[in-house]
């Protein structure tokens, strides 16, 4: 299974008079993950599955890559919401649907989390030493068999100036 972890692009600043659940992109943020997503897909990639964080930058990222036409399915999944646990992820909700091994999986969420998670697939810790740029992606792809944690492979880490 391939793996892409795709931060939201640019949002508001944080502020008082709104929830940071409520952040939506920028203008800015709009045209820069436009441009990746078009980027993206004149590259060839196509994802079975979109998986979004519910909070509104991200979702609004998904969103822009379907439209892109990255992918035709989307769905909300709350374990990518700021300080999900990637361990619950895989038993909870990757486990159990069994995908085939040819799935190419998108999830949309923020850091330092995705970055996180990344580490942990690839070294089985967190080292604090990715870094995912807003609207950039990581790819890895996950073991056959078995636990992914400290098992996955790195094939992609690009931030968003190479792909605009």
């Amino acid at each position: 299974m391939e793996l892409y972890l795709i931060r939201h692009g640019i949002a508001e600043e944080s502020r008082p008079d709104i929830k940071d659940d409520d952040r939506s992109l920028t203008k800015e943020g709009r045209q820069k993950t436009e441009k990746v997503a078009q980027q993206l897909k004149k590259l060839g990639l196509h994802f079975d599955l979109i998986t979004t964080s519910p909070l509104v930058r991200a979702y609004q990222t998904a969103e822009i890559l379907v439209t892109a036409g990255l992918s035709s399915h989307l769905e909300e999944c709350t374990y990518l919401a700021p300080d999900g646990q990637i361990d619950s992820w895989i038993v909870d909700w990757l486990e159990p649907r069994k995908y085939p091994l040819q799935t190419q999986l998108a999830l949309v969420g923020h850091e330092p989390d995705l970055s996180s998670w990344a580490e942990f697939l690839l070294w089985g810790e967190a080292k604090a030493s990715i870094v995912l740029k807003k609207a950039g992606m990581i790819g890895l792809k996950l073991p056959e068999k078995g636990s992914p944690l400290g098992r996955s492979q790195m094939f992609w880490l690009t931030p968003p100036k190479y792909l605009v």
